[in-house]
């Protein structure tokens, strides 16, 4: 019965050991396995039997990128400022075996490096080239941490400076000297805008000065043409009209003349024509008194004796003087004076009023910007 004890006592012992010595190594991970405590191999995403009290896992070690943030570290600047920086480093182990052997701790040891390194980089430069030279700090971070790291197995990917901190007076400073350029920046851009808006008002007041007197002196150009044409028209109808009324005259007297000829009138009828015709000259405003002269008798006599001859009982009779045909009727000039009375517009005048029309109405630049056109409009009368 004791031996069946200790029979199932190491069966029980034997598998105990036989799974220990199988081991899962999932991917992504590596495991170092060393045999009777030297380095036999590395081993990755796989099934491994190890061989019981001879080999062992010395280290499992992570082969994914890896973040390591580290805390704000004091960093004196080439003008003797204190800068709080706060580094983060991403790299990654490309050599399980030497980030074992080769490194006791690698995070700490980067670490370390990083501030040595960052201390040496910010030392060179001022607080100002701290403030904008972040992409050359990183650069010569990620240099020097890769070169040295390479040797413990790792890989440096990145290296970013997440926040630089200055003292809080050179804060304070630095937030009143940003207000005071900002300040400036917006007095300067508020002179400029007032400066070009003064050019614009200045540009518009000379366009409309220009296009004012532009009118005026197209106004002055139709109204004298227009004065002058009028004047030309008025005199030219007023000569027609002249000529008309002169003609009327001529053929009214004719009338009158050619009918007291063929009436034959004696001295009585003129007489009494006379007589007739003398209260008409008394109807005026200033005539209040008239009086028949003395002598009117022998004015009659004179008149007859000049217009008839005396008839076989001695009365005056009216002679028609000899008409022998040689009498001339005014010359015939209407071909002459035919234009005199045409009412339609002269064709230069016409075209004279279209071409100042055209003028009146060209485009003009308006505001002095070039590619905008505006068009000028006479003054209405």
């Amino acid at each position: 019965m004791p031996g069946v004890i200790a029979v199932i006592l190491l069966l029980v012992l034997i598998a105990i050991v036989f799974f220990k010595s199988i081991k899962l190594i999932p991917q992504a991970e590596a495991a170092v396995i060393e045999r009777l405590g030297r380095y036999t191999r590395t081993v990755s995403g796989q099934l491994t039997l190890l061989v019981p009290f001879i080999e062992r896992i010395r280290a499992r070690v992570d082969l994914r990128e890896r973040v390591v943030s580290f805390p704000p570290q004091p960093v004196i600047t080439e003008d003797n400022l204190t800068l709080n920086i706060d580094t983060v480093v991403y790299f990654q182990v490309t050599s399980p075996k030497a980030a074992v052997y080769e490194i006791s701790n690698y995070i700490a040891a980067v670490e370390q490096l990083t501030v040595t390194t960052l201390r040496n980089v910010v030392g060179g430069m001022t607080l100002e080239q701290t403030l904008t030279s972040r992409d050359v700090i990183n650069s010569q971070l990620k240099k020097v941490l890769d070169e040295t790291t390479g040797r413990w197995g790792l890989r440096v990917a990145r290296v970013e400076l997440r926040s630089i901190d200055p003292p809080p007076s050179i804060q304070e400073s630095m937030e009143k000297q940003m207000k005071a350029d900002r300040e400036k920046r917006a007095m300067i851009l508020t002179a400029e805008g007032q400066r070009e808006a003064a050019i614009k008002t200045a540009e518009g007041a000379k366009q409309s000065q220009i296009l004012q007197a532009e009118g005026s002196k197209q106004a002055s150009i139709l109204s004298a043409e227009g004065e002058r044409q009028s004047r030309i028209l008025r005199a030219q109808g007023e000569r027609a009209a002249a000529y008309l009324q002169a003609q009327g005259q001529a053929k009214a007297i004719e009338k009158v003349f050619n009918a007291i000829k063929s009436g034959k009138p004696t001295p009585e009828l003129l007489a009494y024509q006379y007589l007739q015709t003398l209260p008409q000259m008394a109807k005026g405003d200033a005539n209040k008194v008239w009086l028949v002269p003395s002598d009117f008798g022998d004015a009659l006599k004179g008149f007859a004796k000049m217009l008839g001859a005396p008839g076989e009982d001695g009365v005056f009779r009216y002679e028609p003087s000899q008409d022998n045909g040689a009498s001339t009727r005014p010359e015939d000039d209407s071909e002459d004076v035919s234009d005199w009375f045409e009412t339609k517009s002269d064709p230069a005048i016409e075209r004279a009023v279209r071409a100042a029309e055209a003028a009146a109405t060209k485009p003009v630049d308006v505001d002095g910007i070039p590619g905008s056109t505006g068009t000028w409009q006479p003054p209405q009368a």
